[in-house]
């Protein structure tokens, strides 16, 4: 049993010394002390002995056992502490470096330009109204004078989410449910995003964002609408723009228009952004029909109005020479970072 336990000792003297990190020396711990160690298999063997030798030959096992219990307890203590005071040194912090600077979060391209847009029309006298992005059919079409059979109810351009509702297809969703709430004069912008089912290209995406505006009083009239936009469009751009109009059809207007600006991303030469025409449409508005006046319980008789909708990614696009609206929702850091 001497030369076994002498044995055992030695054994664990090397193996203590090649130990360099607390974690090795609780695997050594556990390899020399635990249930399938050697000493626990000494102490199993104590059945092979007399009455006489077991106590005798029991104290030298648990002498061994202790002896190795407190030389791992010690070298477990003294590694430890070293690693933590390598730890230490590693995190120390030289109050004499520079710090590190700090980024200020910044808005989304779309949320900058939507900004600018709204408070252009604030100056103008505008007040910005919210409408709900899932709606009804009877907000989204019926009330802005949409026959049944139109093309823009089918579900081929109209995300349908029940028989009854719809995510909106544009923010127009607002005009008869400030109507029925709110007497003329009615001077308001709907910003928010509007839904189609179209194909993705980069001219053309399944959302996007739009600012819809209306203005209902007496004796408004089509010069009122060609003036507030070519103000507007100037404010914007910081610059006198050269527009056109041309005759257009909307349900929800008579007569109705469409405008274009000189293209500013080719200076009118033809890209294709402008489907190298040189022009660009921007809006498109017209008076506000009678039918959809009704709808909102205001007398066509006693009251007129204009209203238009133009898209923010389209004029961002102008603004900084983009080329695809599909940039806007990758959220590339690249490109985000340069707004």
């Amino acid at each position: 049993m001497d030369e076994a336990i002498g044995k055992i000792r030695e054994e664990f003297k090397k193996e203590l010394l090649l130990a360099s990190s607390s974690t090795q020396v609780e695997q050594l711990k556990t390899k020399f002390l635990g249930k399938k160690g050697p000493i626990q298999e000494l102490m199993r063997s104590l059945k092979d002995y007399s009455k006489e030798e077991r106590p005798k030959v029991g104290q030298l096992i648990n002498v061994l056992k202790e002896e190795v219990s407190t030389h791992c307890q010690r070298s477990f203590e003294d590694l430890l502490l070293k690693e933590e005071k390598i730890k230490l040194e590693s995190q120390k912090v030289d109050v004499s470096m520079p710090g590190k600077k700090n980024f200020r979060g910044r808005y989304h391209p779309i949320r900058q330009i939507l900004n600018h847009i709204l408070s252009i029309f604030k100056e103008m006298g505008f007040s910005v109204q919210y409408s709900p992005n899932i709606d009804s059919d009877f907000y989204n079409f019926e009330s802005l004078n949409f026959e049944d059979d139109h093309p823009a109810r089918d579900m081929q351009d109209t995300f349908y989410l029940s028989k009854e509702m719809l995510l909106r297809t544009h923010t127009s969703n607002m005009q008869a449910r400030l109507m029925q709430k709110q007497k003329p004069p009615i001077r308001v912008v709907c910003p928010g995003k509007a839904f189609r089912n179209e194909d993705i290209s980069a001219r053309s995406h399944v959302f996007f964002h739009q600012v819809e505006g209306f203005y209902i009083d007496k004796n408004v009239t089509f010069a009122d609408l060609i003036s507030t936009l070519n103000s507007f469009f100037n404010k914007f751009f910081g610059q006198k723009i050269k527009m056109r109009f041309r005759s257009s059809y909307f349900p929800f207007v008579e007569p109705g228009l469409e405008a274009d600006i000189e293209c500013l991303v080719c200076s009118a030469k033809g890209c294709p952004i402008c489907k190298n025409t040189g022009w660009l449409e921007v809006v498109g508005a017209g008076m506000i029909h009678p039918n959809v006046l009704k709808a909102g319980k205001i007398d066509p008789e006693q009251h007129s109005g204009y209203a238009w909708g133009l898209g923010v990614e389209r004029l961002q696009m102008l603004l900084n020479n983009i080329s695809d609206i599909r940039m806007f929702t990758q959220n590339d850091a690249r490109f985000l970072s340069q707004f």
